[in-house]
């Protein structure tokens, strides 16, 4: 099993290295692929050194798979070039999500969409992921008709220069800038870039993307994205109004019964999802789960998950995994 990590230098790439090992990925020979100004570095995969190859490189040594995580434009370049190969790629970028052609995955809900003729497979956005694990065994039950989202997002889901700039501003270091404000003690209502209908490209992926991996477009989705000083672990605060009725202690078992769904909901005990208890985490956690008084048969909840994990890395990883234990690779 020859496999490709693309983007293996970035913060996302990282993590994916770190999954694959702690995952026993069935690995016969690792590609680390990144860009031009890295080739020749080397970096370390248990315990062994590994030097960064072109993606021309990779192309032409035909990995079965190839996960990337080297940004948009990267992806639309070069996803199918390694397709062509022969090579399956699953994808973290935006550039074939929406892509009608394109499966987009979330092995938990939809793994079983996935044929041997799919070359591009796309991971969802970090923000969608987290909220599907939770909306779709309670959408199989009730049937959604809105969901209103505001999410907390942490800065890793920008990038090492928002890290940065965080780490700067909280040592009263002036720096390079990721944001157009500063983001220590701040909230920057502001996730990717805004587009005509006054929505940003972050606030329509959550809207578009669950439909999507759903396969149902009778619900709808409004949201809303905020960036805040966390290091790591992106929060949601979702509304949800059902076409049934729902008893709360159903909808927590059902949670609870949902694989990679943890329910972590006693406000007695002040037991509630957190970004500091999901780091390096894997779970999609929900808590503050309770009835909106203001309209009939919907919900509140809040959803916490490690961006870079679950929300990334490991969703790509699962989905490799699914490839290999169906033979589809």
């Amino acid at each position: 099993m020859k496999v490709a990590v693309v983007g293996a230098t970035g913060m996302v790439g990282e993590v994916m290295l770190k999954v694959l090992a702690e995952r026993n990925f069935p690995i016969t020979e690792l590609l680390l692929v990144a860009s031009e100004r890295s080739v020749g570095k080397t970096l370390s995969y248990k315990g062994k050194e590994h030097t960064i190859i072109g993606l021309a490189d990779a192309v032409a040594a035909k990995p079965q798979i190839a996960i990337f995580s080297a940004g948009g434009d990267t992806s639309l370049a070069w996803a199918p070039k390694f397709a062509a190969a022969g090579t399956t790629v699953v994808d973290n970028s935006s550039a074939w999500r929406m892509d009608p052609d394109k499966k987009l995955i979330v092995p938990e809900i939809n793994a079983h969409e996935l044929s041997a003729t799919d070359k591009i497979i796309a991971n969802p956005n970090c923000s969608t992921i987290q909220l599907v694990m939770a909306l779709a065994p309670l959408h199989k039950k009730y049937k959604m008709k809105r969901v209103v989202i505001s999410t907390y997002q942490s800065v890793s889901g920008t990038g090492l220069k928002a890290v940065k700039q965080l780490e700067n501003e909280i040592a009263g270091i002036q720096g390079e800038m990721a944001y157009p404000y500063p983001i220590n003690r701040n909230a920057l209502p502001h996730c990717d870039v805004f587009l005509e209908n006054g929505y940003t490209k972050e606030e329509m992926k959550l809207a578009r993307e669950p439909q999507k991996i759903l396969d149902d477009r009778t619900f709808s989705v409004s949201a809303t994205a905020v960036r805040i000083p966390t290091a790591g672990g992106h929060s949601e605060s979702v509304n949800v109004e059902f076409l049934n009725d729902f008893e709360l202690n159903e909808v927590r078992q059902l949670l609870n019964d949902t694989p990679g769904v943890t329910v972590q909901d006693n406000p007695d005990t002040n037991t509630y999802p957190m970004p500091i208890y999901a780091h390096d985490k894997d779970e999609v956690f929900v808590g503050r789960i309770r009835r909106d008084e203001t309209q009939r048969n919907t919900l509140n909840m809040w959803i916490v998950s490690d961006n870079l994990r679950k929300g990334a890395a490991t969703n790509a990883v699962q989905i490799a995994e699914y490839l290999v234990a169906k033979d589809l690779v």
